[in-house]
């Protein structure tokens, strides 16, 4: 018993010598989001004393008005949530508080949400969600996962023709490719302890020619992606039994479901002839504290709560967002998108959380696009093209 009180008296400390009001910025829109933060804000006000106004700011205002309010003191004392890639310009501002020193054990939360927060070496949030890409299968057309890209394979080509797909995605999209890129060896900037190298680019070496090379072999060796695939279109074929499989995230899976599609979720098998593992991009959002508050401490308190696996469990029954708690995982075991996507979300590498991140897209987008419109293109001389462009956007 004494053990379960205390979190409520960590945080009834943190109001009981003079009550902290709190302001809670948060962009969410969402009836069953709004609902869920405005509850876990009556609950810590009831258990800690403070008080918390919730302010609803619109998400493409928040970055640029946190960032000129908090050294004012005008700024909130916490964000609840922002997405890791806005986390590089954060932590340069010097808006956001390091978060280290109050977390005493971070076991549950999952890796590679931690590594999204952490900007040189330090972490800056404390992770509530997180997403990435992974496979859906139709189980009526693919009885299980294929655990090898042999498997994949022959289950995609045994339900390509007259009119079917074995297996589709928009493969001119480098956020969806990353995993097979990082599979060959590939990488956006080298990350060394938490920091990443921006004169050490990985996107023009080797490993990335092979992954563009496997990309054109899925539409020209393969003949299973057409040209002109767009990721809507692949999303339709699927829902309209089409498709027996379809490389997606977790957004899609509402209309999946409305569907009625029996489907299954499994991480992409290791491509052909590459020597690690399938490793997705993974984009985490999280819940950031004001450097320049008056009430840290606090502030703290209810990030913490807020993060919490009972809070994180509440948030996924809100809305479907899958924790970046590992025991709130444990608990929805019985969600085949938490577990399908969990398992792809662990395997997943954290998508660069630095602003220089800007002058990648544009760059990586058109070599890739390139690198499927006919067969057997000079990747490397595509990718190499692509760098100087990013290395130049860089500079500017």
């Amino acid at each position: 018993m004494k053990k379960m009180l205390l979190p409520v008296l960590t945080l009834a400390l943190c109001g009981s010598a003079s009550a902290a009001t709190l302001t809670l910025w948060t962009s969410f829109e969402s009836p069953g989001e709004l609902s869920w933060i405005r509850s876990q804000a009556a609950a810590y006000e009831k258990q800690s004393g403070n008080k918390v106004t919730v302010v609803n700011v619109p998400f493409a205002q928040t970055q640029d008005k946190f960032i000129q309010s908090a050294p004012k003191g005008q700024g909130p004392d916490l964000i609840a949530t922002e997405p890791h890639d806005r986390l590089g310009r954060y932590a340069a501002s010097g808006v956001i508080e390091p978060l280290d020193r109050y977390v005493t054990s971070k076991t549950d939360y999952d890796k590679t949400a931690l590594n999204a927060f952490t900007y040189r070496g330090k972490l800056f949030g404390l992770p509530l969600n997180a997403e990435a890409v992974a496979l859906v299968y139709n189980k009526k057309l693919v009885s299980k996962a294929p655990a090898t890209w042999a498997e994949l394979l022959k289950a995609a080509q045994a339900n390509t023709g007259n009119g079917k797909f074995g297996l589709l995605f928009d493969i001119a999209e480098p956020y969806k490719s990353y995993g097979f890129v990082s599979a060959y060896g590939g990488y956006v900037f080298k990350n060394n302890g938490g920091t990443l190298n921006l004169k050490d680019i990985g996107l023009d070496n080797a490993g990335t020619a092979k992954a563009l090379g496997f990309l054109n072999d899925l539409r020209y060796k393969y003949n299973l992606v057409p040209e002109g695939v767009s990721q809507d279109a692949a999303k339709s074929a699927f829902v309209d039994g089409r498709s027996a499989m379809f490389y997606t995230g977790p957004w899609d899976m509402g209309d999946i479901k409305k569907a009625g599609i029996d489907y299954g979720i499994a991480n992409f098998p290791t491509p052909p002839g590459a020597a690690g593992k399938w490793s997705p991009f993974v984009g985490v959002r999280a819940v950031l504290v004001n450097a320049y508050s008056k009430n840290k401490t606090a502030a703290v308190a209810l990030a913490r709560q807020l993060t919490s696996p009972d809070a994180q469990l509440a948030y996924n029954k809100a809305g479907g967002a899958i924790p970046a708690s590992l025991s709130a995982r444990g608990r929805l075991k019985s969600d085949p998108v938490v577990t399908g996507f969990g398992r792809a979300i662990s395997a997943g590498s954290a998508m660069p959380n630095i602003s220089e991140m800007g002058a990648v897209w544009g760059p990586w987008t058109a070599a890739t696009a390139q690198a499927v419109q006919k067969p057997g293109q000079n990747y490397a001389g595509l990718l190499q093209k692509a760098v100087a462009e990013i290395e130049s956007n860089i500079n500017k």
